[in-house]
This record gives C-alpha cells, sequence and structure tokens, in this order.
C-alpha cells in the first residue's frame, strides 16, 4: 500500500513548489533572495541566509541518505557538514538552491518506490522512524524558509 507515502511526497512537493498554506512556496522565497546580501549576518553574530541555505541541504541530504540505506555517510559525517564554513567562492546561492532542489528531487524519486511498511521502519543512527524523519524534514526547511525570508526583508 502506498496511500500514506502518496500523502507525504503530496506534501513535500506542495511545500517545495505548490500552494502550500503557509503562504508562497520554498522554492518561491528561495529564488526571490537578493543574492548579493546572502553573506551579511544580523548583528554580525546570527546565521546568514546562505549559513541556512546549507543548512537544510546538510539535512535534506542526510534524509536522503537514510532513505537511501546509504551505509557511507553515517551521521558523524552529516554533523561535521552542519554549520560549515562557507566560502564565498564555494558556496553560492545560485549553487546552493540548485543542490537543495536536487536533494528533494531525489529524494521525491525515492519515496516513490518505497511502500507505507518503510515508513514504519527504524532510522539507522536514530530511534525513530521514516516517517517522523521526512515530516521533521518537511518542517525544518519550512522554518528555516522563514528565517531566510525575514532576513531577506531585514537586510533589503
Amino acid at each position: 500500500m502506498k496511500k500514506e507515502i502518496q500523502s507525504i511526497i503530496q506534501k513535500i512537493e506542495e511545500v517545495n513548489s505548490g500552494q502550500p498554506w503557509f503562504g508562497k512556496p520554498v522554492y518561491g522565497i528561495l529564488e526571490e533572495v537578493n543574492t548579493k546580501k546572502v553573506y551579511q549576518r544580523p548583528n554580525d553574530t546570527e546565521h546568514s541566509m546562505i549559513e541556512l541555505l546549507y543548512h537544510m541541504i546538510t539535512w535534506a541530504d542526510f534524509t536522503l541518505k537514510r532513505i537511501e540505506k546509504d551505509p557511507d555517510m553515517d551521521l558523524a559525517a552529516f554533523e561535521k557538514m552542519d554549520w560549515r564554513l562557507i566560502n564565498p567562492k564555494v558556496h553560492t546561492w545560485k549553487k546552493g538552491l540548485a543542490e537543495f532542489r536536487s536533494i528533494q528531487k531525489k529524494i521525491l524519486i525515492t519515496l516513490k518506490k518505497k511502500d507505507d511498511a518503510f515508513l514504519k521502519e527504524i532510522v539507522d543512527f536514530r530511534k525513530y522512524n521514516y516517517c517522523f524523519l521526512i515530516h521533521g524534514m518537511i518542517e525544518h526547511n519550512i522554518y528555516h524558509l522563514g528565517q531566510i525570508a525575514y532576513l531577506n526583508k531585514m537586510l533589503a
């Protein structure tokens, strides 16, 4: 049975590029960001928009690798990448947005091959199931999207 998996896939698509209840979709907001301001940190202490985007990439990729059951990318590998030092020559907004979109697309493709029983399986390196992980990723993206949208307006 794939009823719950299909519902999750629809939710990811709606949040990322559809018409979510909270307003503009993830991709819409990320594409509107003033790329001249993405490295600027409010008060010189808080996270910049680029740091938030790459943080979202890290945990979306963690979700993908867990869904794929990739043994090479363990929790420690992702913890090392989390809140990485941003190098403007390497970490651009355009590149980050393309990477985020690519990971989200791979998550959807991989989920389409799964059934509802998969959602009840326990995630490696964690004590919760895949349903919790995937919903958590959706919520995590929305949470940080709100921060990016606020910073984009504040720093304009």
